[in-house]
């Protein structure tokens, strides 16, 4: 039974700045009527990431569409099918899509992917940055056997991921990053990191050539700008750097040099340094990959899905706010 009005959260100003739980709006509309070939959805679960701060500029230097003001947001989200005439959905379907930030969402069927029912323990394991997090440690930073790795931004959703994929894929000793001691011991004591460098503790790079007397081989970088610059000057011969995520530019409150990243070419050229942009939309094969992989290690307890999950579309704004000021570790989810 489908009510007959929903809420959606629609943009009401471009930030200036951080984000405010003024630039948004929550919205009654109609639920609205599934034609042929159209799919109705309930939205059960959403989950917010750094880039929407990014799409909430008018214009956003990612290959993604910016959000229209006075138009809902939009993002990853689960739900349930609740009609779908004309096409291979039926209802009672789990199906993942982006159109979140509302309590029901109206698409074509093709942009509905069925989710194989059971798979995950927890449907908001599907919300998961997981899939960045194995296309940056297997195919960016090429992580092996005996490694020493680097993730900066390490509690974030994709970080608190890629240091346990990290260990998974062989590496003996595993660095984070991260803004607070408290983060710090968390990633430490409970995501399996051996040591992790402060933002704002002193210089990073100083702080990771203590981490790391040996060198790094491999990086997974979601921040940039000093952090990537410190794994430059104490990566290994040979070591390979994945740029992933942005974090410096995409959170600076005004444009300054602290998003901008010095590279030192001759370093590069010399130690024979792979420096390299990977974005899953060249990788989307992997999402399979990682469901499964993910739906194993929860059930086995190898893998952990760190996550704060907030409750209700109301919380929706405060859930992104939180997110970007580095409140929770790993992802952020919000139960409809």
């Amino acid at each position: 039974m489908t009510h007959h009005t929903h809420r959606e959260v629609r943009l009401a100003a471009r930030p200036e700045g951080p984000v405010k739980d003024d630039l948004f709006e929550i919205a009654e509309v109609p639920v609205p009527e599934p034609g042929p070939g159209q799919v109705l959805v309930r939205n059960t679960h959403m989950g917010v990431a750094a880039v929407m701060r990014t799409l909430m500029d008018e214009n956003a230097d990612v290959p993604m569409d910016s959000f229209g003001i006075g138009a809902p947001l939009n993002g990853p989200a689960v739900g349930e099918v609740i009609a779908a005439p004309g096409t291979e959905l039926t209802p009672g379907d789990l199906v993942e899509h982006r159109l979140g930030w509302r309590e029901y969402a109206l698409l074509d069927a093709d942009q509905a992917h069925r989710l194989e029912p059971g798979l995950m323990p927890d449907p908001a394991a599907y919300l998961s940055q997981g899939p960045t997090a194995l296309m940056g440690i297997e195919r960016g930073a090429e992580v092996r056997t005996g490694d020493t790795v680097f993730v900066t931004g390490a509690a974030g959703g994709v970080g608190s991921l890629a240091g346990q994929l990290a260990r998974q894929f062989g590496a003996a000793r595993v660095i984070g990053s991260t803004g607070s001691q408290a983060k710090a011991d968390r990633l430490i004591s409970e995501l399996g990191y051996d040591a992790v460098v402060i933002r704002g503790a002193g210089p990073i790079e100083d702080q990771l050539r203590e981490a790391a007397p040996d060198g790094v081989d491999a990086t997974f970088d979601n921040v940039g700008g000093e952090q990537l610059t410190a794994a430059i000057a104490v990566a290994n011969r040979g070591a390979r750097i994945a740029i992933v995520g942005a974090l410096a530019s995409q959170l600076a409150t005004e444009t300054t040099n602290a998003s901008k990243t010095e590279i030192d070419t001759l370093s590069l050229l010399s130690r024979s340094i792979t420096l390299r942009g990977i974005a899953l939309y060249d990788h989307l094969d992997l999402i399979p990959q990682w469901n499964r992989r993910f739906a194993e290690g929860l059930r086995t307890g190898t893998l952990s899905f760190p996550h704060t999950r907030l409750h209700g579309i109301e919380q929706a704004p405060q859930a992104l706010r939180e997110l970007t000021e580095g409140r929770h570790l790993g992802a952020v989810i919000v139960e409809l």
